[in-house]
């Protein structure tokens, strides 16, 4: 069943803004707060909340080159909503972001005048994004995996918390939260199903865990921390 507040597949906006930040990752069903300081991004945040509170996130991509508004980005980023926004005294805005489905570029258009880029948006590939079913998981092997990699990785955990959620926001809270590398994250969006992303989610945990140096006795505690 579609959320509250979240368009239909025929409801979607085709031409849209789009925020490029490395390591941001944003899946659908997922929540992501944002701390909006920069006066291009301020713009288009304050005309996304004028008109449907709508803008896609999107990785840029060294390998890509620069197009004609800024850096190149990867292909596929995640349409969002802005489901929760404040003001600062310092002119800030601290937004939270509900993920909606994911989309392809399939163009770049003129810059904006408030100095945003916008894209023509193709949902085609993706309109089950929408349903957010649950993967298909082995949620052993999930728990396992995760146990290593947050020993290796000094990531703190609230495990009665984590036992008490759904597997489809487990895997996308897990996804979005680890310390993956940006390639690694942008590989995680691009899963084709729900379920080939929780699977790539334990090998990527099981290779974090293997790959991360021995702890020592004066090891510094957690850095992070995942409930």
């Amino acid at each position: 069943m579609r959320p509250a507040f979240h368009p239909s597949f025929d409801d979607l906006p085709t031409e849209i803004a789009i925020f490029p930040l490395t390591g941001a990752l944003l899946l659908p069903g997922g929540r992501l707060p944002l701390n909006i300081f920069e006066p291009r991004y301020l713009a288009m945040t304050q005309d996304a909340l004028a008109n449907r509170r709508m803008f896609g996130m999107i990785q840029p991509n060294p390998q890509e080159p620069r197009g004609r508004n800024g850096p190149g980005v990867y292909r596929v980023g995640c349409l969002a909503r802005i489901s929760q926004f404040a003001e600062t005294d310092d002119g800030r805005l601290l937004i939270t972001l509900s993920g909606l489905i994911r989309f392809t570029v399939a163009e770049e258009l003129d810059l904006h005048a408030g100095g945003y880029r916008r894209i023509r948006a193709d949902y085609g590939a993706y309109a089950a994004d929408l349903d957010q079913t649950a993967p298909t998981l082995d949620r052993a092997a999930l728990e396992t995996a995760m146990r290593a990699y947050f020993k290796a990785q000094s990531i703190g955990a609230d495990w009665e918390a984590i036992a008490g959620t759904p597997d489809a926001m487990l895997v996308t809270t897990l996804c979005m939260a680890c310390p993956f590398e940006p390639r690694e994250k942008q590989a995680l969006l691009e899963a084709e199903t729900p379920a080939a992303r929780a699977a790539m989610l334990v090998a990527l945990m099981q290779i974090g865990a293997a790959s991360a140096p021995s702890g020592t006795p004066d090891e510094p505690p957690s850095r992070s921390h995942l409930s």
